[in-house]
């Protein structure tokens, strides 16, 4: 599972809009929505500052909470979340509903691990990340915190894919027709150089 659980208080609001949403957020309050699970959308009103918090901590859109509204608790996965552009606070999140069956898609980040323990970087060579999260599907409640890439024994111009990260059970790439690239090992600028000035030497003779 990615982070610990959490609860967060909610009041339901029956007036929805623009001009309602301003006036939650005067109150310190930030709309948001409960959606999914075949079942009517709940629109609420949450705390700002603990909403913010709990952005800032990492990993929210990949740890399940509960919301407790009235009394009600639901549990839910945050799905997405609007930020002022001008003031960059949170204005809007929006919640699915999450069941023991609910699969979900997720972007899962990914840790590179042994870098000391890779010829091709101890030699100088540079680690170039192709993708820092890997998009997956996987059910809501064992979503992975992260994956972690082993760079040991990796030599200068490596490439790294995706069938080298060892996947939970139940979780699968959103890519599935390919053995995609998430690292290459770039090899050093001075090497490449001395390789093509021997080619040239060679093409000369």
């Amino acid at each position: 599972m990615s982070h610990e659980n959490y609860e967060l208080k909610a009041e339901a609001r029956e007036r929805v809009g623009k001009g309602s949403a301003r006036e939650l957020r005067r109150n310190g309050l930030i709309p948001a929505v409960i959606y999914g699970d075949k079942q009517a959308p709940i629109s609420i009103a949450l705390n700002t500052n603990e909403v913010t918090k709990r952005i800032h901590a990492g990993g929210f859109l990949t740890t399940i909470a509960t919301i407790d509204v009235e009394g009600k608790k639901i549990k839910v996965l945050p799905k997405d979340y609007q930020l002022d552009p001008v003031r960059d606070f949170t204005v809007h999140v929006d919640f699915l509903r999450v069941s023991g069956n609910t699969q979900v898609t997720v972007e899962i980040p990914v840790h590179f691990v042994n870098h000391e323990k890779s010829p091709g970087l101890k030699a100088g060579g540079v680690l170039n990340i192709v993708r820092h999260e890997v998009e997956v599907h996987c059910p809501a409640d064992a979503i992975p915190e992260f994956f972690t890439v082993d760079l040991s024994g990796h030599k200068g111009g490596a490439s790294i894919h995706i069938s080298e990260i060892t996947l939970p059970k139940g979780v699968s790439p959103v890519i599935a027709d390919r053995d995609f690239t998430i690292a290459t090992i770039v090899a050093p600028a001075a090497g490449l150089a001395e390789e093509e000035e021997g080619g040239e030497e060679e093409a000369n003779a």
